[in-house]
């Protein structure tokens, strides 16, 4: 995860390449999330989107779900247990590459 970060980070793709890589990943996160998962991913793609690639840093987890669920057991109870949430969140995210990076 650290070399991608690095590599959009370097890249400055902006919105419209950030709009363009959510778009591309909604189709398979739909196919491979649940949707309690899928709720709490398109969360995150609409900040990854708006605030930029930094959303995506595995130090943004706790906050990204307190600021969706209030709070950490509400994040549990919504999404699944913290080993599946932090798999489910680092995974997704090669399906927003996958378009943009061969």
């Amino acid at each position: 995860m650290t070399l991608r970060v690095a590599v959009l980070g370097a890249g400055h793709f902006g919105r419209f390449h950030a709009l363009k890589a959510a778009k591309g990943a909604r189709t398979r996160i739909e196919a491979s999330f649940d949707a309690k998962q899928r709720t709490f991913l398109e969360f995150v793609l609409q900040h990854y989107v708006s605030v930029g690639v930094e959303e995506l840093d595995q130090q943004k987890l706790t906050p990204l779900l307190r600021l969706k669920y209030g709070a950490i057991q509400d994040a549990i109870a919504a999404v699944g247990q913290p080993e599946e949430i932090g798999r489910a969140f680092a995974g997704f995210q090669k399906y927003l590459y996958a378009e943009i990076v061969p």
